[in-house]
């Protein structure tokens, strides 16, 4: 089973690259679940119909400029939730649904702007709720695959330059306690266990020639419940679709686990 999440950043404007990406893989490497963010559509204006075309079920929650979210899965789906249970969120920032025994939640966490604003507090009360919802998802049988733009580096080795930017958003010790607490519930990091020391990133600003000079955060992020720490069969990020005309600022990332 292969599962990926990618940031788009306007699905209007990515929804060919993301279908070329689809089909670049072969059948025996073929995506089974795709979690997107930041498709920035309503739900009337989402391409579904695209991906039906391709064998694709999909479930989407969106809204007009910001956020959204879908998942794009080549297996049946069911108990679709949109966002955080419990949690009152103007924001389309999570769906989740059941695809072959496992509880694929895609999410776009909040940027949090600075520590000093009032979007980081909302981002700290965000990380909170969702905690909650996933301690009590990791209570039930299904394995969890909590994918998504988390808007977070781990440690050092997610940051171009860790000096410079220690303590800004992102790389702040608050973000990183919450990172930590989801890992506590009985998740593990799945690049990070394919690749323990390797200084990879999955975002690149469009500005100052960033990707071409790698200045980059590895801020989206596959957790895996425990249960899967030995099946796990390879996890990588894609740098090649950030290297297409009009890319996404985010590159999308992957893992194979056996099912």
């Amino acid at each position: 089973m292969k599962l990926a999440t990618w940031n788009v950043n306007s699905l209007n404007v990515r929804l060919p690259h993301v279908l070329d990406w689809l089909e670049s893989h072969t059948v025996e490497e073929a995506i089974d679940v795709l979690v997107l963010q930041e498709t920035k559509l309503t739900d009337d204006k989402f391409p579904a119909q695209a991906f039906i075309d391709k064998g694709y079920e999909v479930a989407y929650f969106g809204q007009k400029t910001y956020n959204g979210v879908a998942i794009i899965s080549r297996h049946p789906m069911t108990g679709v939730q949109k966002n955080i249970p419990g949690f009152e969120d103007e924001m389309a920032r999570v769906i989740s649904a059941q695809v072959l025994g496992v509880q694929v939640i895609g999410a776009y966490f909040p940027n949090g702007q600075s520590p000093e604003s009032d979007k980081f507090a909302y981002k700290m009360r965000w990380l909170e709720a969702l905690t909650q919802w996933v301690k009590s998802l990791s209570e039930q049988p299904s394995p969890i695959a909590l994918m998504g733009d988390y808007n977070i580096t781990w440690d050092d080795l997610d940051v171009w330059d860790p000096v410079e930017l220690a303590g800004t958003i992102h790389c702040t010790l608050e973000e990183r306690a919450h990172f930590k607490n989801l890992i506590d519930l009985g998740l593990f990091d799945a690049f990070r266990q394919i690749h323990p020391e390797e200084k990879k990133f999955s975002w690149w600003d469009y500005r100052e020639a960033a990707f071409r000079r790698n200045k980059g955060l590895r801020i989206d992020h596959i957790l895996l419940s425990d249960s899967l720490k030995n099946d796990v069969l390879g996890c990588e990020i894609d740098k090649e679709p950030r290297k297409k005309e009009r890319p996404s600022d985010h590159a999308p990332v992957w893992v194979k686990i056996k099912r």
